[in-house]
């Protein structure tokens, strides 16, 4: 029933959203005399969420946030020190070696043989990439699409080229705003894989009482799934 799997990225297949939550508490350390914690942590997902439709999603995004952060809660005059150390803080972020999430590797090598695997993923193409070659995964993959936005037309689009029928194809992710909901909505598939840390902006409410909604406790779960649903 199933024929194209189309796995996310980051917190899916390999960790990333603790790197972001490292580097936060690195910024608020570093702002700590001119604001409290939680309230640099309001202003600068504020300034995420302004900025997604000029930056995009991704480290280099959340650098350029987090200085413009800096600038507005010191009133234009944080040292010149602390830019030069947020900006040190996200190559850092880009220098992280990659670190698969448990199953991600079988999950994806036990379906390769029989099933047309994607990667869907959002995030700044150069980094996605880096990523993606470091993890040892790549040549599992039919596809790999880096999209600035996961929407039902992205979706339709994506699947549209592998699939027969939009209800043969799958998203497999951590997020239910990004990976599910849209997939569905596309009449795919939309298998929800929680991870401990999700950034506030990608949580959304399950889609409870959707037929082809899916949640699973980790990636060892889906081989047995795409089964169940032959």
């Amino acid at each position: 029933m199933i024929e194209t799997i189309g796995f996310d990225a980051d917190d899916t297949l390999w960790q990333n959203e603790q790197f972001f939550r490292i580097t936060q508490d690195r910024f608020a350390a570093l702002l700590s005399d001119y604001a409290e914690a939680d309230h640099l942590h309001e202003r600068l997902l504020a300034a995420e969420r302004r900025n997604i439709g000029h930056y995009g999603f991704g480290i280099k995004g959340f650098v350029l946030s987090m200085i413009e952060t800096a600038i507005e809660v010191t009133e234009d005059r944080v040292p010149a020190a602390v830019i030069r150390e947020l900006i040190e803080a996200g190559q850092e972020m880009l220098q992280h070696p990659i670190e698969l999430l448990p199953h991600a590797r079988v999950a994806v090598e036990a379906l390769a043989a029989d099933h047309t695997i994607l990667l869907i993923t959002k995030g700044d193409l150069l980094d996605q990439e880096r990523k993606l070659a470091q993890s040892g995964l790549g040549d599992l993959f039919d596809g790999v699409e880096i999209v600035s936005h996961k929407t039902p037309a992205i979706y339709a689009e994506i699947f549209g080229r592998t699939a027969p029928a939009p209800e043969r194809a799958m998203m497999v992710g951590n997020s239910i705003r990004s990976d599910v909901v849209p997939a569905i909505e596309a009449g795919a598939w939309g298998v929800y894989v929680p991870h401990d840390l999700t950034w506030e902006l990608e949580r959304e409410a399950p889609p409870e009482g959707q037929a082809r909604y899916r949640e699973l406790p980790d990636l060892g779960a889906l081989p047995a799934l795409i089964a169940e649903l032959l």
